[in-house]
């Protein structure tokens, strides 16, 4: 079988700055393909690349699209320089054509490919080994058969696509709902880290939910577009201004309206724990202020998106033991029966801070270690509705639901707005401990993972924000106070309760931040590239 074209000169990669010879001169010429441009291969499709080029003429400077790259200006060889038959051929016809180009990047097993050495001749590179491939052909003429590049080497279609996933799963985790569990980020602090990079840092843990205790502008703006969840605060020392509706209207219009729906701003706290002081005159000013700031929610058709509550220390309790008979302080029952009237109208949450360490601190011999840790005992029975309790922390919600019940309402939903256990306190603080910290937590985190409810109410899960997310080393008080925290400043958890993420470098600044993401775009889309190729 005779050839009917000259043989075309292959362009070969012989170095990683992709430099080629002619292989019928030996000669280097020009890189066909940039080093800087991913997304072209390093060498052309073989479906346009012909094994032997077909018409006789001159060594031309237009690369492939006419032939050989060498840029000599005299004719090709004469025809009978080429042999007539390709070499394996002659020796067996099912095997593919010597000399025929195979990509650098293909695996195969040496004993399935022929392998020929090619002397490129004087003044040209070093030996190279070219492997042969042949592509199935689709007539029966020889002269048609060109080079197919091999797939078996590249990397799987499918981890193509799994890379790209990776790279965007972050805030789509998140917003499809993340950790199930809440974290109050606090901010009493002069060593924490920026709101940009905690954001980094939470969205790596896909918490879903944060609560704030004020509506601080660098934290909103830093989670734009992040899916999570947010509660805001109006802080105590704001409270009797909020009582002006146009107060509160302009409030809103600063702190929530721009940022919505960037930003999901899902409730308003106004004022923290107020009952808990002798402030009367904030008490008087709570539901007014909280009613402003709903009507101004209204006017700008906010009211079914953003709920407005308050959050109660756990001493507004007269009465938590046992759980069926708990009961509000009546000194705060004046202010607590309206409240809930608001709440149930507005359909917006009661929220309580519970802390069981605090009864375990208060009374440590008395308090069994178990019962407050979550860990296996035998638990408590309520002898009026014979539900048993192995944990404090249900028990206390549960006293707060059987509270407002006796209030005459049951149509309003309890949520732990705090809980948490501090690593480290005073020496008559018992329990501080980072390891009794971690079990707390840790227990804690794998109740709400099995969205458990409370014995009163088993079908609805419990809705929990852990305190809190940092070490805040200006908290006045006890040592306890600024112990609070997962992490430290720096990222690092302060124990292991299997959460982990990802704190940026201190240094990192708002440019470095915006180039890393327009870096991951660029090899987002390159990956694209390469899969629809």
């Amino acid at each position: 079988m005779e050839w009917s074209a000259r043989r075309r000169c292959l362009q070969l990669q012989v170095d990683t700055r992709r430099r080629r010879t002619c292989t019928w001169t030996g000669r280097p010429t020009r890189a066909l393909v940039s080093v800087s441009s991913p997304s072209r291969r390093a060498l052309p499709p073989s479906s346009r690349l012909p094994a032997y080029y077909k018409t006789p003429g001159k060594h031309t400077r237009r690369g492939l699209a006419n032939g050989c790259n060498c840029r000599r200006s005299s004719p090709c060889p004469p025809l009978d320089k080429y042999p007539q038959t390709p070499p394996q051929a002659q020796k067996n016809a099912g095997q593919p054509a010597a000399g025929t180009l195979r990509p650098h990047n293909t695996r195969e097993r040496a004993s399935e490919r022929p392998k020929v050495k090619h002397s490129p001749g004087p003044g040209a590179w070093p030996e190279l080994e070219l492997e042969t491939r042949q592509r199935p052909r689709s007539s029966g003429n020889p002269a048609m058969a060109v080079a197919e590049p091999s797939r078996t080497g590249s990397p799987p279609r499918f981890l193509l696509l799994v890379f790209v996933l990776l790279l965007t799963a972050t805030d789509e985790a998140v917003a499809a709902g993340g950790l199930s569990i809440g974290i109050n980020y606090g901010q009493i602090a002069d060593n924490l880290p920026s709101p940009s990079r905690v954001s980094m840092l939470l969205r790596s843990m896909q918490v879903s939910k944060v609560k704030l205790y004020d509506a601080d502008q660098n934290v909103l703006s830093a989670f734009l577009d992040t899916g999570v969840e947010f509660v805001i605060g109006i802080g105590n020392e704001n409270v009797s201004a909020m009582v002006d509706p146009a107060a509160a209207r302009a409030w809103v219009q600063q702190h929530v309206r721009p940022y919505l729906p960037s930003t999901r701003i899902t409730c308003i706290t106004v004022g923290n724990e107020v009952f808990k002081g002798n402030d009367t005159a904030l008490k008087d000013s709570l539901l007014p202020a909280m009613k402003s700031v709903y009507q101004a929610l209204g006017a700008l058709g906010l009211q079914g998106q953003v709920n407005v509550t308050t959050a109660h220390s756990l001493d507004i309790m007269g009465s938590s033991y046992p759980p069926s008979a708990g009961a509000f302080r009546p000194d705060v029952v004046p202010y607590i029966q309206p409240l809930l009237d608001f709440l149930s109208a507005a359909r917006s949450p009661f929220l309580i801070n519970c802390y069981p360490y605090f009864a375990y601190k208060d009374d440590p011999d008395g308090v069994p270690l178990e019962y407050v840790l979550f860990q296996p005992n035998a638990g408590v029975t309520d002898p009026a509705t014979g539900l048993n309790y192995d944990n404090m922390l249900y028990a206390q919600v549960d006293s707060v639901y059987a509270a407002v019940q006796a209030l005459g309402h049951t149509d309003v939903d309890v949520k732990i707005s705090e809980t948490g256990w501090p690593s480290r306190g005073d020496p008559d603080e018992a329990g501080a401990t980072p390891q009794y910290a971690g079990i707390y937590i840790g227990n804690l985190l794998r109740r709400i993972e099995m969205k458990q409810g409370t014995p009163l109410r088993p079908a609805v899960p419990i809705d929990v924000y852990v305190f809190a997310l940092f070490n805040e080393n200006l908290k006045p008080g006890p040592a306890s106070e600024r112990n609070y925290g997962l992490f430290y400043p720096d990222g690092t958890p302060v124990y292991n309760v299997g959460l982990r993420g990802y704190l940026p470098p201190m240094d990192e600044s708002d440019a470095t931040r915006t180039a890393i993401q327009l870096f991951a775009l660029i090899a987002l889309a390159s990956v694209i590239t390469l899969v629809l190729s």
